[in-house]
């Protein structure tokens, strides 16, 4: 690779890591992050996709597919070399016969690798980037362990006292140096770990193959070290080995390994036939720490395959138990059979819909990601919805990131008729039924499909919810808080315009059915039409804004204060009900305030108090549910 041009910063000693991720012309693609190592993070605020940004001349990315592959292969010679080393030791005769090529082939791969670490860039630490500088590499590899260890369990010292003095020798000594290539296990956890965390490959199967070579590898080493021991022993016909079989040490290797495996296994599994056992005073003490050491490791294994078991069942557990919970709670409450099958179908479909649900997907995402997987999720529900047609795009995506989406169940409530609305609802999929209860009796007045809206009568006109609105078959909706969207609309004047005239169209083109279940409505819509008329009898046309109704004037500014008029005295409240207080938006002047209240008293008044008598001076200063007394 060709080394590119730099900028005046020292940037040619390291480069953020995440650009190489895309270089496909030395490296290939990373298709899954999951399966880089944790220590190989990016920095916060790299830009991904740069693919002009490129490494040193004979500079390696330690994530370089290909890089990865050759680690890959080195991982399986390590599994030879955790075969061979105990097994040398125990056999000193397979050490300098058929294996010897074979070892001086996997040294010759491992000092390769050696050479190739020197032009591996390597991640800082304190600021997660990649050092490129060749002098750094070097000292970081030469002032580590890792080169003295690596360079040890590579040098084959039986192959080169054989070459200095001419002559083979079976030494115990060159059996303890081969057991310096053990150092390279540590590539095998690695590895495991590494395999762990990638999502393409199965957590439990992973973890219970690495449970496998474990064992394995610790049976494979007790009973070599066990053999070791016999064939050192003074009297060959004391030990475990020679008192089963006379003269052991000429018989065929692969009997003795045979043997050696089948004792280390009945051990381990503490079945203990009694066929082989110890005989002097080495082999017992060996044998003692050997059961000892099976203790700790049964326990080992026996506590990961539980964790991995019950891992898989734990969300099982949880839901039994939830639902032994509500039917407890609905037997000790004598709830209904309605209510409560209602309460089980919203807990079963809670359980089986969990991977859907956002709110856990995304709860430990940054915010920008969380709007972005919302946006892509939600923003074309919301813009088609009646109240945000026509919006800017900076109100939609404000409002998309305070969006919580949920699952319900068929013939379940999700607004109930009187209850206090906090929230109105949007249908992503499915549909529900708008009913009212008269008498006792149910009525329906209308189905809802997708993205279509419901709720957002009892926000905006802060009332209870004048329907209950239940799901007919499994519904998805996005839920928006009265909170969130009131501080959306109050700095976004054109767009709080857009949203009235939008909300006044729904509630014009509503059906007389629904209508007629919200005299406050009624009343609003025939106010509405009677201000208008009398703003243009006024002749105010060159100030067409302010011609608009004060509701809609207001809204059109910032959301809608309402206030409760009286057209008379606070001490002097009249008996009849005939001139009870009315609820109307403030508008912007004291003027149109009195003209309001003459239209609806019937008389025109000149003084506005409030309840304590305290005379009004100044609108802005009134606040939400205030109650104003003209007379």
């Amino acid at each position: 690779m060709s080394e590119t041009r730099r900028s005046p910063m020292p940037l040619s000693e390291t480069r953020s890591p995440m650009p190489l991720l895309f270089r496909r012309h030395s490296s290939g693609e990373i298709r899954n992050l999951a399966s880089l190592s944790s220590s190989l993070l990016p920095a916060f605020g790299t830009v991904m996709g740069e693919s002009s940004v490129r490494l040193k001349r004979f500079l390696i990315a330690p994530y370089d597919r290909r890089y990865r592959l050759w680690q890959a292969f080195l991982v399986v010679l390590v599994v030879y070399s955790a075969w061979s080393s105990p097994f040398e030791l125990a056999f000193s005769k397979a050490s300098t016969g058929a294996l010897l090529p074979v070892d001086l082939v996997v040294d010759t791969f491992f000092a390769i690798d050696i050479i190739l670490t020197f032009f591996v860039a390597y991640l800082d630490k304190s600021t997660y980037l990649l050092v490129e500088d060749h002098k750094k590499i070097a000292f970081r590899y030469l002032t580590h362990l890792w080169f003295p260890m690596d360079v040890a369990s590579t040098l084959p010292f039986q192959a080169i006292y054989r070459v200095v003095t001419g002559k083979t020798s079976r030494a115990q000594v060159f059996g303890f140096l081969n057991l310096l290539r053990l150092w390279r296990l540590r590539r095998v956890s690695k590895f495991f770990s590494r395999l762990e965390k990638d999502t393409r490959f199965s957590y439990f199967w992973t973890r219970y193959f690495k449970l496998i070579c474990v064992t394995l590898f610790a049976v494979h080493s007790a009973g070599c070290f066990y053999y070791w021991m016999a064939t050192r022993y003074h009297n060959s016909e004391s030990t475990w080995m020679g008192a089963n079989i006379p003269g052991f040490k000429s018989r065929s290797v692969w009997l003795g390994y045979t043997y050696s495996m089948y004792w280390s296994i009945v051990t381990l599994s503490t079945v203990g036939y009694g066929d082989l056992h110890a005989v002097n005073i080495e082999e017992k003490i060996f044998t003692i720490f050997y059961m000892l050491f099976n203790i700790g490791l049964t326990a080992y294994l026996i506590g990961n395959m539980t964790n991995l078991i019950v891992h898989t069942a734990v969300r099982t557990f949880v839901m039994r138990d939830a639902i032994n919970e509500i039917l407890r709670y609905a037997k000790k409450n004598r709830l209904p059979e309605g209510l409560r099958e209602q309460m089980l179908a919203h807990l079963t479909l809670k359980f089986k819909t969990a991977e859907l649900q956002q709110e856990q997907v995304l709860e430990d995402l940054p915010k920008a990601i969380r709007s972005s997987i919302l946006q892509q999720l939600f923003r074309t529900t919301l813009e088609n919805s009646h109240l945000f047609k026509g919006v800017s795009d900076d109100f939609i995506v404000q409002l998309v990131s305070e969006i919580k989406a949920e699952y319900f169940p068929p013939k379940v409530d999700i607004v109930i008729q009187n209850e206090i609305p906090t929230d109105f609802y949007i249908i992503v999929s499915g549909a529900v039924d708008v009913v009212t209860y008269k008498n006792g009796m149910e009525q329906f007045l209308s189905k809802l499909g997708s993205q279509q809206m419901f709720g957002e009568i009892g926000v905006i006109f802060n009332i209870p919810q004048p329907f209950t609105v239940r799901t007919k078959r499994l519904s998805q909706v996005v839920r928006i808080s009265h909170h969130h969207f009131k501080q959306l609309v109050q700095p976004l004047h054109e767009d709080g315009k857009i949203i009235h005239t939008n909300f006044i169209q729904h509630l014009k083109g509503l059906k007389k059915e629904e209508l007629a279940e919200m005299p406050l409505v009624s009343e609003f819509l025939d106010d509405l039409i009677s201000e208008e008329v009398s703003m243009n009898e006024a002749g105010a046309q060159n100030q067409q804004e302010n011609e608009i109704s004060p509701t809609t004037s207001s809204l059109s500014k910032t959301p809608p204060t309402r206030v409760i008029i009286h057209g008379y005295q606070p001490d002097h409240k009249p008996k009849s009900g005939g001139n009870a207080g009315k609820l109307i938006h403030l508008p912007d002047s004291v003027e149109n305030l009195l003209s309001i209240a003459e239209s609806k008293f019937g008389r025109r008044g000149t003084t506005i108090v409030m309840a304590d008598g305290s005379q009004v001076e100044d609108l802005a200063a009134l606040r939400e549910d205030d109650h104003l007394y003209i007379f």
